[in-house]
């Protein structure tokens, strides 16, 4: 229901140097050198694994390079069986292992990812990264106490990772922490003023505490961005029918309905039961 972004940690760089002119655009290709395309990537990568003239910490680069590009082209089946390979290849990759996790979040297998981002951190107890990335992942499982301390390890150790703010924003909102929260959604859209869930997230924070006006126009802005975000729909309805729009409210919550059946039961569990 709620879209946050999860880090995708960056390719690394082939270290061969191959003789060949041919072999050598290949690497650069595969490192992703000049802002190439995904397709460009993939073939690079793929030219320089069937060549088969490297370690295999070079072949694990590769296909994690690969993986990635499968990834920005949302074709997760292929990005998990290149990012295996790579762990396989090399069991102390911690990136490989960070951004299989990814694909497997994104692909909605939250056990998974979990796994492979406990990979990670066991790899690299530093990685602000995989620590925002399990965030998420306990997010979708609606762990926000486990969720809320992996936010708050991974803006200690990297405070300008993309939406660690906005997901800690909403893990503490569901949780009731609410000013704690609402500091963490004014500091995100400071950042991002554009950002749908951020809004989503302090909408419901204004709608615990009581600012149904505020709750509305942040709904609205949410909205703005993503016009078929439910948690947006039902919250500005559940805020509507409280400031005696009966008419708008219950076309909000209909909407949202349509979209999520189980809309109303996740705002009962975020601390929002609804009267309609």
């Amino acid at each position: 229901m709620l879209i946050l972004i999860v880090v995708l940690s960056g390719s690394s760089a082939l270290a061969q140097k191959p003789e060949k002119d041919s072999s050598l655009k290949n690497v650069e290709l595969c490192n992703g050198s000049d802002r190439v395309s995904p397709e460009a990537r993939i073939d690079g990568c793929t030219a320089f694994i069937d060549a088969g003239e490297g370690t295999a910490n070079g072949f694990a680069v590769a296909h994690n390079n690969r993986g990635n590009a499968y990834s920005a082209k949302t074709d997760y089946e292929r990005a998990i069986k290149d990012f295996v390979e790579a762990t396989r290849l090399n069991p102390n990759y911690a990136k490989a292992f960070n951004n299989l996790g990814v694909a497997y979040l994104r692909k909605g297998a939250h056990d998974l990812a979990l796994g492979a981002f406990e990979e990670a951190l066991k790899l690299n107890p530093n990685y602000g990264a995989a620590f925002a990335n399990r965030a998420a992942a306990y997010l979708k499982r609606n762990a926000y106490e486990r969720a809320a301390q992996d936010y708050d390890e991974a803006i200690r150790l990297d405070p300008n990772l993309e939406a660690v703010w906005s997901g800690r924003c909403w893990a503490r909102a569901v949780l009731g922490a609410l000013q704690a929260a609402l500091d963490d959604c004014d500091r995100a859209l400071r950042s991002d003023a554009n950002n749908a869930a951020t809004y989503d997230s302090r909408a419901l924070i204004n709608l615990k505490m009581g600012q149904l006006s505020a709750a509305v126009d942040d709904y609205n802005s949410a909205l703005r961005f993503a016009p078929k975000l439910a948690s947006a729909l039902y919250g500005r309805g559940v805020a509507r029918l409280k400031l005696g729009d009966r008419a708008g409210g219950d076309s909000d919550i209909s909407a949202a309905r349509r979209i999520d059946a189980g809309i109303r039961e996740d705002f009962a569990r975020y601390g929002v039961p609804s009267n309609d």
